[in-house]
């Protein structure tokens, strides 16, 4: 039986094969590999990541889903289904000497929140391919100046280093989305940010975008004062989208000279 598609999940199938492999090969999984796939759905991607040998996990929210995919893929001892919710699982408790590889056509009413929940997990991932809304892609990969720049650009460019793919078009999906999609890899840095640097770019980067249109100077009072922009080498002139990620980095170190 066909399952139908329920709206408050989010849900929109990838049916085109030719996607489907377009992304594996852009995984390219090994057979040393430890896979972790987000919301599988009815499992299309599933198939195609097992048959690299790797050992794959998967997290489904449909119940429904989760008892079909059992079903589908019964036997396949490469393969762990959990049925949860992503917004609430510890990678850890999955992630053995292998960091994990995380993919998945993610939901896109909680894609921003689950990626900063799994930017949280990033010592135990090695690298993560998602299929986005476009827009939430180009802003992932926009660079100060960019049309697209806003805090989530300057938050995700803490983290990791984002890379579209391509495009991916609402023919491919059942039921179709009504915007376009696309595959973003996102590898995250060697050294990556302490908790400390994390809440005080945060703060910094919120209060300057939340009134994007006006100057720094004023975007920032209350939080930084002019002098603290000049130690920085920021010009209280600027907006906030002017500023790179290393410039915020730097205004963030004048919070608490």
């Amino acid at each position: 039986m066909m399952h139908i598609p329920r709206k408050r999940f989010g849900q929109n199938f990838l049916r085109d094969h030719c996607v489907i492999r377009e992304i594996v090969a852009a995984i390219g999984p090994r057979l040393s590999d430890r896979l972790l796939e987000i919301g599988p759905g009815e499992g299309v991607l599933t198939r195609e990541l097992l048959q690299s040998g790797a050992h794959l996990d998967v997290i489904e929210l449909d119940r429904d889903l989760v008892a079909a995919l059992q079903q589908r893929f019964a036997g396949a001892g490469r393969l762990r289904i959990h049925a949860g919710d992503a917004l609430k699982f510890d990678l850890r408790t999955i992630a053995s000497e292998a960091r994990l590889r995380v993919v998945g056509n993610l939901p896109y009413n909680i894609s921003t929140p689950l990626l900063f929940r799994l930017f949280e997990q990033l010592d135990v991932i090695e690298d993560m391919h998602f299929m986005l809304q476009k827009e939430v892609v180009d802003r992932l990969c926009a660079g100060a100046g960019d049309d697209d720049y806003g805090r989530l650009s300057v938050m995700a460019a803490l983290y990791c280093q984002a890379q579209h793919l391509f495009n991916v078009g609402p023919e491919c999906f059942y039921p179709r989305p009504r915007v376009v999609s696309a595959v973003v890899r996102l590898v995250p840095h060697t050294v990556l940010p302490d908790a400390g640097l994390v809440k005080q770019v945060s703060a910094v980067v919120a209060a300057a975008f939340g009134q994007r249109r006006k100057t720094l100077r004023n975007a920032l009072k209350g939080l930084l004062d002019e002098s603290a922009l000049a130690r920085a080498g920021i010009d209280p002139r600027a907006r906030a989208e002017e500023l790179s990620l290393a410039d915020y980095v730097g205004l963030s170190r004048q919070l608490h000279p």
